[in-house]
């Protein structure tokens, strides 16, 4: 009676908290990011051996350590998939400041580790990368000041949240890390489009990044140089980019066979940022494919899902999240192909990269939290009943 009346899944008092979870979680893109670590760990197993090898460690010395990070990664998903939206827009705002603070702090107590950004703290058995922390938490953070802006007397949360993106966008830029920078900026602007901002601030907001990008592009040798190799009409065959293109032409459409590709002996980042390299030419267009098939997956559901969503939080959050992991997935793979300058930016659950899976497992975590069905948490139910 109750599902009739209010037309949501029925939550009956005092069930186990693991079967809930199963009732109520996306199964289909659940499975989708496991697919994806699987993947990464078998691209890993081609990818990384040539670099262990360089560096005098065992054979799968990369493999095995991804495969504990991606557990601590899986791990935090599901803890993190258990939060109700309230607590997961408290961890996000207290992970944001957490982040946040560390992130400022890099300048004085971080690394480069040799290549020209500083964006690394080294903890001497690791390395962290805090930027890879802050997206998440950061579009938990500006969705919560952008629901609170849509209450009745509610603050201005929207301006808020654009002087929070534009900070953090700086910070980030300062390192500079403009990929990231342009990300956060991204999920901003989907989640200021979803909580209902007009065209014209919109618009505004955009000719505020095409200015700043020109301006970085003046004042910044490390982002002219990678704009005008982009430019360039010319691909420079013993670049990074050019070994990676060429190796997606080698692979054609099933690939030269496993273990045979040589793009891994050439890339110093085949494990991390050109990975999808390394499975274009190994098993070729069908790989790739599957590959993009699985992040659409999860963006397209989780956004059919946030589209019956009617707390306002949950929508705006949950639709940041689900672009920005998708967008993140299309900016690694189009600076593979060259239709992306290069912004040294990793597969989410594919490359190599305890902060990038760790970080990836919370903000998918978040994500399937806020996209569980819940009783009477469906915008389709307050239109019924207004009827």
């Amino acid at each position: 009676m109750t599902e009739m009346v209010f037309g949501a899944t029925p939550v009956r008092a005092g069930d186990p908290i693991l079967p809930k979870w199963w009732r109520t979680i996306d199964r289909w893109s659940l499975f989708a990011v496991l697919m994806l670590f699987a993947f990464g760990l078998v691209l890993g197993l081609a990818a990384s051996v040539p670099l262990a090898e360089k560096n005098n460690l065992p054979p799968f010395y990369y493999v095995t350590r991804q495969a504990v990070f991606g557990s601590m990664g899986l791990l935090a998903m599901f803890v993190i998939s258990l939060l109700t939206p309230r607590q997961v827009r408290r961890l996000g705002v207290l992970g944001f400041f957490v982040a946040g603070l560390v992130v400022l702090a890099l300048p004085f107590i971080g690394t480069d580790f040799g290549k020209g950004a500083t964006r690394w703290l080294s903890l001497g058995f690791a390395s962290v990368q805090p930027s890879e922390f802050l997206k998440p938490c950061f579009v938990a953070a500006a969705a919560w000041c952008m629901a609170a802006s849509q209450e009745v007397g509610g603050p201005q949360g929207k301006s808020f949240s654009f002087v929070l993106a534009v900070f953090v966008a700086l910070v980030l830029a300062a390192q500079p890390d403009f990929g990231q920078a342009s990300l956060v900026m991204f999920s901003w602007g989907v989640m200021f489009f979803v909580s209902g901002a007009s065209l014209f601030w919109l618009l505004g907001a955009g000719g505020l990044v095409v200015g700043f990008g020109l301006f970085s592009y003046g004042a910044s040798e490390h982002f002219a140089r990678r704009i005008d190799g982009f430019l360039s009409s010319e691909i420079d065959p013993r670049t990074q980019i050019g070994y990676a293109t060429n190796a997606i032409q080698e692979g054609g459409f099933f690939g030269v066979g496993l273990g045979e590709g040589t793009v891994k002996w050439s890339l110093p980042d085949a494990h991390t940022d050109f990975i999808i390299a390394v499975a274009a030419e190994e098993y070729g267009l069908v790989m790739v494919l599957v590959i993009i098939a699985l992040y659409a997956t999860i963006v397209f559901r989780s956004l059919m899902r946030l589209l019956r969503e009617r707390d306002a939080f949950a929508r705006i959050a949950g639709t940041g999240l689900a672009c920005a992991f998708g967008v993140q997935a299309v900016i690694n793979m189009g600076v593979a192909v060259r239709l992306l300058p290069a912004k040294g930016m990793t597969l989410p659950f594919v490359s190599y990269g305890g902060s990038s899976v760790i970080a990836s497992g919370i903000a998918v975590g978040m994500l399937l939290a806020l996209t569980r069905h819940r009783a009477q948490g469906e915008m389709a139910d307050v239109i019924r009943r207004s009827r």
